[in-house]
């Protein structure tokens, strides 16, 4: 007998229907073949599937050859996703349960008692099951939340296989997953970081709200304790709150590493991620010879966070710069390539030198000047020449640090934030763009006209300081942020000199 159940895999970030094809028929008794291009963990479900189906009081055809084919063949697949739609193939095609509908999706990992386990990746692939007309899917009753957030297809937790089986057969129905709306906007939940925690520092956080405001990115310059770590892990908590479709866009990456909290099936705030210096190459931007999403992929719609950035490597580092400029990382391997979004603020911090105190008022610095050119220099020119924001971050003194008024709330600034983002989402509706670091030369010619100051200002600024054409369209893009936030609609002299302050310096003097 032949049965044919339907599944899915997911490449990069998107699903792909498979279809698992099962035929029962004479042959050496017991054996399993699985065929097309499956990975050890689905070799293994051989294993875990006659043993589910022998502890949930069902019969396997152990006198029977079974073969198992995943189609389509030249599609690698991966995971134990498939254990379950190869059980309900194998009793379908033993006369176990009635036939499946070619409309219906499963999805599952089984325990050997008959339990179907939690999966990855079910997000993205009950969106496929939509797109592709499919009307039912069947996950495992712990994926339900998460597969409900797709609209229009109805979903069904399986506890066991058991339970399955009674459900295909009509014996004891399982309801479909009650589905919630989601509510990507909620204003309620806890901040990790407010802004109001930060002593001090007014002028850096008055960096941050224009980072903030307008999607750019930011160095920070500073001895230890300075502050630099808490101001960045304070930027996400007055950036816009994300919509349901961002939320869902960042839930479907965190869906496929696994990384959602249990009873967590969407992510309501926007993603901060800290990896360490040491991290590699292909953990930083994705890689891996079946390709995965890099840190850059999973603070996607959010902040990624480089503390001491010189200590990284350079190979890693410039690795940054395409995505930064693209927003999208394509990761290329001789069996194809795979796209991942990275459309990430990037936020890094570093010491001013290796000992951290030149320029310091209190402490002495102890590195030589060679030492201090060496150390800023690992850090390309390209790749700060990216970056729209430069600030030093002085010590705090002691009456800031021990006084009782707080600061702004974080709060207080999003909602300025929010109001610059507005006025930018309106100025930018007839394209694709969002915010104005997103802005090309086309559009910085059409939204960002200087008047005769600025045009005088910005030329002597060129001579001057020696920027680059880049340099020159960033720094154009960050007084249009000012602006934005000041509820200007045009660029005045003011916007633009407060921008120029914002450009790197050499900190030797």
């Amino acid at each position: 007998m032949l049965a044919k159940i339907k599944s899915c895999a997911v490449v990069g970030l998107e699903g792909v229907p498979v279809d698992v094809e099962t035929d029962v028929h004479t042959g050496m008794a017991g054996v399993i073949d699985i065929v097309g291009l499956p990975d050890a963990a689905i070799q293994e479900s051989r294993q875990r599937v006659r043993a589910a189906i022998t502890n949930s009081q069902l019969t396997y055809p152990g006198t029977k050859r079974v073969t198992i084919n995943l189609a389509p063949a030249d599609l690698h697949k991966e995971g134990p996703s498939y254990d379950l739609p190869i059980a309900v193939g194998i009793l379908s095609a033993s006369n176990q349960i009635r036939p499946c509908e070619d409309s219906w999706m499963f999805i599952g990992e089984l325990s050997l008692d008959g339990t179907v386990r939690h999966v990855d990746g079910i997000l993205p692939m009950a969106a496929v099951a939509r797109e592709q007309g499919f009307t039912a899917l069947y996950v495992p009753a712990s994926d339900a939340s998460e597969a409900a957030l797709v609209p229009d297809i109805a979903v069904y937790p399986v506890e066991s296989l058991g339970q399955l089986a009674m459900h295909l057969n009509s014996l004891l129905l399982i309801e479909p997953y009650a589905r919630q709306e989601p509510d990507g906007d909620a204003d309620d939940l806890p901040l990790a970081v407010d802004l109001s925690e930060v002593r001090g520092q007014e002028h850096v956080k008055r960096a941050l709200e224009v980072a903030a405001a307008g999607g750019h990115c930011m160095l920070m310059v500073g001895p230890p304790g300075s502050g630099k770590t808490l101001m960045a892990r304070a930027l996400p908590s007055i950036l816009p709150r994300m919509d349901v479709h961002e939320a869902l866009d960042v839930t479907r990456i965190y869906s496929i590493i696994g990384q959602l909290a249990p009873g967590q099936p969407l992510l309501r705030q926007r993603p901060f991620r800290a990896p360490h210096h040491t991290i590699s190459q292909a953990g930083l931007v994705g890689g891996g010879h079946w390709p995965r999403p890099g840190e850059i992929s999973l603070a996607h719609r959010g902040v990624l966070f480089l503390d001491e950035l010189p200590e990284f490597g350079a190979r890693t580092l410039e690795v940054l710069r395409q995505p930064l400029e693209d927003k999208m990382v394509t990761i290329a391997r001789s069996t194809g390539s795979v796209a991942f979004p990275a459309n990430f603020q990037l936020v890094a911090a570093m010491n001013p030198c290796p000992c951290g105190y030149y320029g310091d008022p209190t402490r002495d610095c102890t590195c030589s000047r060679g030492a201090i050119e060496a150390y800023q220099k690992r850090i390309s020119g390209p790749l700060l020449d990216r970056i729209d924001i430069h600030t030093e971050v002085p010590p705090v003194e002691y009456e800031k640090l021990a006084g009782q008024t707080p600061g702004e709330s974080s709060r207080t600034v999003r909602q300025r934030v929010e109001a610059a983002r507005a006025r930018q989402e309106q100025r930018l509706a007839d394209t694709r763009l969002h915010c104005n670091a997103d802005m090309g030369p086309a559009e910085i010619r059409k939204h960002c006209q200087l008047d005769a100051p600025g045009q005088a200002l910005i030329k002597a600024a060129m001579r001057q300081l020696g920027l680059s054409a880049r340099a020159y369209h960033r720094v154009l893009k960050l007084a249009r942020t000012i602006a934005d936030l000041d509820q200007a609609d045009a660029i005045q002299a003011a916007h633009l000199a407060e921008a120029l302050q914002y450009r790197q310096r050499n900190l030797l003097g």
